[in-house]
């Protein structure tokens, strides 16, 4: 199911890695009812064909409360209560590019070429944090080194916090931006007013790319 959910650029890519991905499904599917997100949206941001990537945005683990987490990074359904740090990411955007309008379901985003990913797939439901050590990590991981060496400088990638950044290792010539991450522990020492939005916009022009329109 997992690996099917992926482009088949994205199966070619991380063609070695699929016998990890099929233990982890085998691991899950005795509690696939107790999981977020729900089965079918484990891999949805490897939707995007590896081509179409443009900036990489890295999250940890999905919104442990049921109907939040929809298999993007950061993301929640249309009409869903916006989680804590979700909302300090809308903030920072409305500072940083007063002109967007926003919402939780950043599918719009995706749309033109940013990959939301987490670096852990699934969570028990109520439970964040409960699945890191399935292996996701090294699944995703050789995700974010594909990518690095697929597009190179002309990638963008944004980490917030300690946790994203221990991907910088992996991501070659990307460009990169950082900050603190945007959950309320840390938001004030150094997310808000990073103006991350504008960044990756600037550094995507540097490399002669469209910039996003952060409009969600």
């Amino acid at each position: 199911m997992f690996f099917e959910q992926m482009h088949k650029s994205w199966q070619v890519a991380l063609a070695a890695q699929r016998p990890l991905l099929e233990r982890i499904e085998v691991d899950l599917r005795p509690i696939f009812s107790q999981i977020a997100p729900a089965p079918e949206l484990v891999c949805r941001a490897f939707e995007m064909p590896i081509d179409e990537v443009r900036v990489l945005l890295l999250g940890q683990d999905p919104y442990p409360t049921a109907g939040d987490a929809v298999g993007l990074a950061f993301a929640v359904a249309a009409g869903r209560a916006l989680p804590r740090s979700l909302r300090n990411i809308m903030a920072e955007l409305a500072t940083d590019i007063p002109r967007a309008s926003h919402s939780g379901n950043l599918s719009r985003w995706a749309d033109q070429g940013v990959m939301l990913l987490n670096r852990h797939l699934t969570t028990g439901l109520g439970s964040a944090g409960s699945h890191i050590g399935l292996g996701w990590q090294e699944f995703t991981d050789a995700a974010v080194r594909a990518l690095a060496q697929h597009h190179g400088r002309d990638l963008v990638a944004v980490l917030w916090g300690n946790q994203a950044r221990t991907a910088q290792q992996l991501l070659g010539a990307a460009q990169i931006v950082a900050s603190a991450h945007p959950s309320p522990l840390s938001a004030h020492r150094g997310f808000f007013g990073s103006k991350p939005f504008s960044q990756v916009n600037q550094a995507l022009e540097k490399v002669g790319r469209e910039p996003i329109d952060w409009s969600c």
